[in-house]
């Protein structure tokens, strides 16, 4: 079968259902029937995966109505039914039932696909506290291990450990654990993780007290980040005895520390969820994570049997997407987590900037302020450090430096921000200078020729960070700098000058997407002050461009850094997931048109203005990505090798030689421009 690239399977996707049918006490047909509902309804979603709620196919709470044989032999003729109704089933049925062996009875779930039972997994950690008694009736499995069980007119493997892969979906490895083995301190899906599965399983009853809920969906959050795996969790719901305990039904979906869908709790009706679980993500963060295979080493979880099958998702249609991918992976969606996360890079910015001043014992910096993004947000940034410090902001010595490109608007915003911080400002004219070194190399420019070329713009990058660094001399500072980490990652900054160098960079690690809203945020709280604020608002509106080229129209500048290297937020997108996960091109494609094929689906974050809320198709994504792959793999790492010192920022990394990002200066782009290839042209579509 041809993969479809529109595919969610085709990139490391797993569709995973979590449901909370309703349920008839000690009545396994009817159970059955409402499982096999839910399991067909899975099936029609495409899903390889449905996980149901503990004991599921007699009810939980039905106490001693466990020991009856009858009832025994209802939930055996059941699941010898859920097994044939299954051979029509895409899905990976996990359901709950009481199972007979050796004379003991089992807390069990039963792994069902296809016509088969692939093996039954029984409870571990039996709570017999508070208002369970599961040791009245059950036994533990946690002795129970490379065993085989006979029930329901067929033989499967019987234990706790066992794995189940499919064969034809890489990384989809499943573990089964119930209900309370996830509160113990070493759940065993701990171990189960560490051998290798990428999704666990928990069939849980779990009653509704006040408080329980939340407590819940930390343990389950906390354990998918620590265990760096999907994690999906049934609770018991309508119809569960209420004698002496009431059900809410939550059911949910985790993953590595995310969740990614939970259904309504106290619903009446059946509730089933549904999400695309990223297993090749959860791949690349063990890879990263070194620590979670040197556990698995030491605790010596390498003891589980492995059950394969064949899953045969659907590799050949678009069947949705089912999880939300935010177009911009470095800023949040809402402004509560908007505003914590702006005061946390605002102080680890002016944290780094202190400590450099402290332990250099210098109380000024030099700081060049074109009136944009980048070196607004670099003197934000110094007046946080500096008030922190306790340091006049007239020890900040801010230098607008004007040359042949320069507007009239980016100076006039780069004047009034720098008086309405105030800070010691001055403008230098750095024309005279650049004039005479385009004359000593004989520049056809420097005699009226209109040729902007490199060296052009470079002249001025070069005078510029040259007078900076001198006038750090003088007044015994540093010279802050105004890089980004965009910048950094497709190379656009001339090399040891520019936007390149300095004595320390706050910036360095902070994407230019980041940064605007930042800046945003700035403006909309008036953080800095109400007179700051429309000038903050002013900067963020105006066009991104390096300003080194004579020839723009009022306002407009004649060169526009977006038509060169592509819109930053496409760019970013592409450098989070490339240098965060180590992902595809081509699922970088697939991610970016989920997130930007559709302006009016999914949320914005706060702040932005509606003519930036646009849509992006596929062609035009894989043109810039391809921009991306060149600037990024081939031609740039030689600057990111010599970059100044700078805090990390975010989790989406450092392109610091010192820190997450490590390379060759002269590696090859094959492999990744090969990729591309994989992507179609949106009229392929």
């Amino acid at each position: 079968m041809t993969a479809s690239f529109h595919s969610v399977y085709a990139h490391g996707f797993v569709r995973a259902c979590v449901a909370a049918p309703r349920v008839l006490v000690a009545d396994p047909a009817f159970n059955l029937a409402r499982t096999l509902e839910m399991a067909r309804v899975a099936h029609a979603q495409s899903a390889a995966l449905l996980v149901l709620p503990e004991l599921g196919l007699s009810a939980y709470a039905i106490d001693d109505l466990l020991m009856q044989a009858p009832l025994l032999d209802g939930v055996e003729a059941a699941l010898a039914q859920l097994i044939a109704e299954s051979r029509a089933l895409m899905p990976v049925i996990v359901a709950g039932g009481p199972a007979r062996w050796r004379g003991r009875l089992y807390n069990c779930a039963f792994v069902v696909h296809r016509g088969a039972l692939l093996g039954v997994v029984p409870k571990t950690y039996l709570p017999n506290y508070r208002e369970f008694y599961e040791r009245r009736h059950f036994a533990s499995g946690a002795f129970v291990r490379g065993e085989f069980i006979d029930i329901a007119g067929t033989s499967a493997p019987f234990g706790t450990d066992v794995l189940f892969k499919a064969q034809d979906l890489p990384h989809f490895a499943l573990a089964v654990e119930i209900c309370e083995d996830v509160w113990t301190p070493i759940p065993p899906s701990a171990r189960a993780t560490m051998a290798g599965a990428t999704i666990v399983a928990n069939l849980s009853a779990s009653n509704a007290i006040v408080g329980k809920a939340d407590y819940r969906d930390l343990l389950c959050r906390a354990h998918s980040g620590r265990c760096l795996a999907a994690y999906l969790y049934s609770a018991a719901g309508p119809g569960e005895s209420t004698t002496d305990l009431a059900w809410d039904g939550q059911a949910s979906i985790y993953e590595n520390g995310e969740k990614l869908a939970e259904a309504p709790r106290f619903a009446e009706e059946a509730q089933l969820v549904a999400a695309d679980v990223d297993l090749g993500c959860m791949i690349a963060e063990r890879m990263r994570q070194g620590t979670f295979g040197d556990c698995a080493d030491l605790e010596g979880a390498d003891d589980f049997r492995t059950i394969s099958f064949t899953l045969a998702p659907p590799l050949d249609r678009d069947i949705g997407f089912l999880r939300t991918t935010d177009r911009f992976p470095f800023v949040p969606n809402d402004d509560a987590r908007l505003a914590e996360l702006c005061y946390e890079a605002f102080n680890i910015q002016a944290h780094g900037l202190r400590k450099r001043l402290e332990s250099a014992r210098i109380e000024k910096i030099v700081i060049g302020v074109s009136g944009g993004l980048d070196s607004t947000q670099a003197l934000l940034v110094a007046c946080t450090a500096f008030d922190q410090l306790k340091l006049p902001r007239s020890n900040i010595l801010a230098y607008t430096l004007p040359a042949f490109a320069t507007s009239a608007k980016t100076k006039s915003s780069a004047w009034a921000l720098m008086k309405a911080l105030g800070v010691s400002a001055q403008e230098i004219d750095m024309t005279p200078a650049c004039r005479r070194m385009l004359e000593d190399i004989g520049h056809p420019a420097a005699k009226g020729e209109p040729v902007y070329d490199i060296t052009f713009e470079n002249v001025q990058a070069g005078a510029r960070t040259s007078l900076l660094f001198r006038l750090a001399n003088r007044h015994n500072a540093i010279v802050v700098g105004t890089g980004d980490l965009s910048e950094l990652a497709l190379g656009w900054c001339t090399y040891g000058v520019g936007d390149h160098m300095s004595h320390y960079n706050p910036n360095a690690s902070v994407p230019k997407t980041l940064i605007q809203h930042l800046i945003r945020w700035c403006a909309a709280d008036k953080r800095f002050g109400a007179d700051v604020a429309p000038v903050l608002t002013t900067i963020v509106e105006t066009e991104i461009s390096p300003e080194l080229v004579p020839g723009g129209d009022g306002d407009a500048p004649a060169q526009r850094t977006e038509d060169f290297v592509g819109p930053y937020a496409l760019q970013d997108f592409n450098l989070y997931y490339i240098t965060r996960f180590g992902f595809s091109p081509s699922k970088v494609a697939f991610l970016a048109w989920r997130a930007w094929k559709d302006a009016d689906a999914g949320a914005w974050p706060p702040h932005i203005a509606a003519r930036a809320k646009v849509a992006y198709d596929l062609a035009t994504i894989r043109k810039w990505l391809g921009v991306f792959v060149r600037r990024f793999f081939e031609t740039s790492q030689f600057k990111r090798s010599a970059l100044p010192n700078g805090p990390k920022v975010s989790s989406g990394g450092s392109l610091s030689p010192r820190g997450d990002w490590r390379a060759p200066s002269d590696s090859s782009a094959a492999v990744w421009l090969a990729d591309l290839e994989n992507i179609p042209d949106e009229d392929r579509t």
